[in-house]
């Protein structure tokens, strides 16, 4: 069974790139300081990895 990884929103994703407002919604975030709670795949790991300078990630 996969791990599971804790997401939380640092910095607003106003005025950012498209595609990086796409991850950040996909990861499911919508406010500043927002966490959520998402499943360690590949998919996600590569979202997690687009938008690393606006989020801080710990290990669930």
């Amino acid at each position: 069974m996969a791990g599971k990884v804790k997401v939380t929103l640092v910095k607003s994703a106003h005025g950012r790139l498209a595609a990086h407002r796409a991850c950040v919604r996909g990861l499911g975030l919508r406010k500043t300081r927002s966490s959520a709670t998402v499943i360690d795949t590949p998919e996600n790991r590569g979202m997690i990895r687009k938008v690393s300078y606006l989020l801080k990630v710990e290990e669930a």
